[in-house]
Formats: C-alpha cells, sequence, structure tokens
C-alpha cells in the first residue's frame, strides 16, 4: 500500500511544520503548506514505506499537546535510522524546491538547464587521494 491513511497525512503535515515552519520574516511557506505538502505526498514513491514505518513512531502526533509532540520528535530523531532519516529527506527535498523557498535564496526558480550554472573552480587535487586508490572494478 503506497498511500499514507488520513492520520498519517496529518501526522506528516504536522511533522513538516514543525520541522521547517513558515517565516514571516523571510517570505516563505512552512513545509505544511498547501503546495509543499501536495509535493511531499505525490513525490514520496518508493521511500513511502520508510516514511510510514517513520509515522507509525510517532502516530497520534498531531492529536498531542505540544509538549508531547516535541518529545515523540526528539525521540525520533533519537532512534534515527533509514525511516526517520528518509522523512527528514522526503520533506527538505519538496521543501527546497517550491519555487517561493528557492526565489527567497536569492535564485532564479528554472531547471539548471539550458542556461546551466556557474561554479566556482575547487581545488582539483583534492582528488588526488582517489585518483591513487586502486582500480575496484572490473572491465567488461
Amino acid at each position: 500500500m503506497n498511500e499514507l491513511t488520513p492520520a498519517e497525512s496529518r501526522d506528516l503535515r504536522c511533522i513538516a511544520g514543525m520541522m521547517i515552519p513558515a517565516s514571516s520574516e523571510y517570505s516563505v511557506p512552512g513545509a505544511d503548506d498547501a503546495l509543499v505538502f501536495a509535493d511531499i505526498v505525490d513525490t514520496m514513491g518508493r521511500d513511502t514505506a520508510h516514511v510510514r514505518e517513520a509515522l507509525a513512531g510517532v502516530a497520534g502526533l498531531v492529536d498531542m499537546d505540544e509538549a508531547r509532540r516535541e518529545a515523540a520528535m526528539m525521540a525520533l530523531r533519537e532512534r534515527g535510522g533509514p525511516a526517520a532519516a528518509t522523512l527528514s529527506r522526503v520533506i527538505l527535498q519538496c521543501y527546497y524546491r517550491d519555487d517561493r523557498v528557492v526565489r527567497s535564496l536569492g535564485l532564479e526558480p528554472r531547471p539548471p538547464f539550458p542556461k546551466g550554472h556557474t561554479l566556482e573552480q575547487g581545488d582539483w587535487s583534492l582528488l588526488d587521494p582517489v585518483r591513487k586508490r586502486a582500480k575496484m572494478w572490473r572491465d567488461a
């Protein structure tokens, strides 16, 4: 089952809003904003099982008072693991691709191509240890 239950969806939206609240100072929505949250739900795909696993650890979050919510979220964070990491990644990736958020960072909300992005040249000598490693693959 890839779809979230209504209770899971409410808890996920609550978590998203706790992770990234709206900011009037920077004129950005929270991760619980309708557009951001719809993107989260629509693009979970293969991550749904891990997200559901993380949500099971904080079931009923939306019905808790603020202190219990904070405690439940801290417990989830301390447990860590793939489910918690996936939950965080899913929320963050959708938040930071929202056009309003991208604009607040001083960037143009567009795909990287065809205009491309200019990257500062770094210190290529940092790759020397990698280049000196023995071959880790076999020839075809």
